[in-house]
């Protein structure tokens, strides 16, 4: 994978690019490319059920607006744009812990355009 590696996601409402952390996560992900699925929400969470089985190294309930995450007891991929279901305030929590695979390039405002729909992740 190269560094700072991009991929890009397409969503109903909304097309943006994710650029990529540099862990053995993120690296699975990209060999595993292109990935579809159909996108549910819950709450301000995107998420869709995938075949894979990453590595996982730093797990976590709690992530960042616009992280793009792993999520091993789907397993499925996720997309955080706001508090969910499970979150405390305004935070973006998790059903269970999840492994960040890198960060959606794309104002707060073009993410909450995201619904639910057809997704697909390919190269960009």
């Amino acid at each position: 994978m190269k560094k700072e590696a991009q991929l890009i996601i397409e969503l109903p409402g909304l097309s943006t690019k994710a650029v990529l952390n540099s862990t053995r996560s993120a690296e699975a992900l990209w060999r595993s490319l292109p990935i579809t699925g159909q996108g549910r929400l819950w709450g301000k969470e995107l998420y869709f059920m995938v075949e894979l089985k990453l590595p996982t190294d730093e797990l976590r309930l709690v992530v960042e607006k616009g992280d793009l995450a792993y999520w091993p007891a789907g397993p499925a991929l996720c997309i955080f744009f706001g508090p969910t279901p499970a979150s405390q305030g305004n935070e973006c929590r998790a059903a269970s812990p999840v492994e960040v695979l890198g960060r959606i390039v794309a104002s707060p405002a073009e993410l909450e355009k995201i619904k639910e729909g057809p997704v697909s992740l390919h190269l960009g």
